[in-house]
């Protein structure tokens, strides 16, 4: 027996090899359960991956020459947001999510948006038919002779097409359903996984294709298969939406040509995904006038500040031992900021169930939103509702103190835009001056701020 048919047990999650069968130990220590190793038989690729390098050798930095006119728009000016400006020539792009979120709906749309500006495109499915494509296509109305569908398995295959097809773009969708018949592994395996991603990486930089490939996830919500694939892309992208809600947000957590911060937001609708340019009032639109324990945050996502309305309800426990329920927000922190306010504030909620939400389905997780919380709570509690028109800002400290945050202009504007006339801020902001149209009060302590919010009197 020679040492290629020697069998690898393998993690399909991190990519941990074992000579023997087992589960894997790193998965454990890091609290992912018992994952079974899946026995793999591992065969080198022969000189197929080929090279990306020049063959220029060293040259001072100084002389290197750039392309200044490599990004091409897709007209998904959303998708063109979190980019970082539109689609690079050349670059490797991984986009991961839940299932049904509406990955292959965003890249169908994409692929025929990038098909009008920079033709032609290929579109692989290796999970669908071309009937069941077609069928998306026509609900989302999707129609380019510039488009071009193969339905393949086969990456060695695609990539025989490429040399007659030579696409501009090229969506392979997914990078867990293809292979490489070189490899014994099955697909979706590490190996299989880890020789396509490079395989693709090699086509889009050796032949300048802009490369977009679908990545399935796990329960945990990462993107499956080697860490490796990951660090390999120039690009990695989460597309994220609650099942319930209509709204979806494609998120950038690597951007080698761009700011990882952005996010672009979307609506599922009959028609395919629709863009919201303003998402602040779309996440506002429902908010309730006049109600306790409400209260507008700003989330600075980016370059982009997104309201949000926070929500809290406190009652009366009816247990021993008090409930605290948070959706969207960090669970440690609200219990940080709630015993914060019981503390330095007075409020006494060691006897209460505290329930904190982000309405809408939105996530806050900047410090920002940490006196939004605050308010809310004590809103709550004291049944005095919060003024419409008042947009609450500031990060709390454990010793009461509100601290300075960071884009408070961007946030203000943003506010004065969707008519909130009032915002409480930092004290410490105040330094400078803003340039916002809107009225700011500047507090120093969660008491000056509850004062200010709630007015003054005994929480009790």
């Amino acid at each position: 027996m020679t040492a290629r048919d020697v069998s690898v047990y393998r993690c399909q999650q991190c990519g941990y090899a074992s000579p023997k069968a087992g589960t894997c130990p790193d998965c454990l220590r890091a609290g992912g359960g018992w994952v079974q190793l899946v026995e793999e038989r591992p065969r080198p690729v022969r000189g197929t991956r080929g090279s990306v390098a020049t063959s220029d050798g060293p040259r001072p930095l100084k002389d290197i020459s750039m392309q200044h006119d490599n990004r091409v728009r897709t007209g998904i000016g959303e998708l063109d947001r979190v980019l970082g400006g539109g689609v690079v020539q050349g670059s490797l792009v991984l986009i991961g999510g839940d299932p049904g979120v509406g990955k292959s709906t965003l890249l169908l749309q994409a692929a025929c948006a990038l098909a009008q500006v920079a033709p032609p495109v290929l579109y692989v499915t290796a999970e669908e038919s071309a009937a069941q494509v077609k069928m998306r296509a026509d609900r989302l109305g999707v129609v380019s002779d510039r488009l071009l569908l193969m339905t393949e398995t086969d990456l060695s295959v695609v990539q025989a097409s490429l040399d007659d097809v030579k696409p501009r773009g090229l969506v392979v969708d997914s990078i867990q359903t293809v292979f490489l018949p070189e490899l014994e592994s099955a697909p979706g395996s590490v190996a299989q996984v880890r020789e396509c991603g490079a395989r693709l990486m090699t086509l889009a930089k050796g032949r300048s294709i802009a490369t977009f490939l679908v990545g399935h996830v796990t329960k945990d919500g990462a993107i499956a298969g080697p860490r490796v694939l990951e660090h390999l892309v120039d690009t990695v992208l989460y597309f994220e939406g609650e099942q319930h809600h209509a709204y979806r947000v494609l998120r950038a957590v690597k951007n080698r040509f761009g700011s990882t911060n952005e996010i672009g937001v979307f609506e599922m609708a009959e028609g395919g995904l629709v863009e919201v340019t303003n998402p602040s009032g779309f996440f506002l639109a429902e908010r309730p006038q006049g109600a306790p324990g409400s209260v507008v945050v700003s989330s600075l996502e980016g370059t982009r500040p997104v309201l949000l309305e926070l929500q809290a309800l406190v009652a009366r426990a009816s247990a021993a031992m008090p409930r605290r329920t948070v959706l969207g927000a960090d669970y440690n922190r609200v219990c940080l900021l709630l015993a914060v306010l019981e503390k330095r504030a007075g409020v006494p909620l060691g006897s209460q169930d505290v329930f904190v939400n982000v309405a809408g389905g939105g996530q806050v997780t900047e410090p920002a939103a940490d006196l939004g919380i605050v308010i809310a709570a004590a809103s709550s509690y004291m049944d005095r509702p919060v003024p419409a028109d008042v947009l609450v800002l500031g990060e709390v400290g454990l010793t009461g103190e509100v601290r300075a945050i960071a884009g408070l202009d961007q946030r203000l504007r943003e506010a004065a835009a969707l008519g909130f006339r009032r915002a409480i801020v930092p004290r410490s902001n105040l330094l400078e001056p803003t340039k916002a149209p809107i009225k700011v009060h500047g507090v120093a302590t969660v008491a000056d701020a509850l004062a200010a919010v709630l007015g003054e009197g005994d929480p009790a």
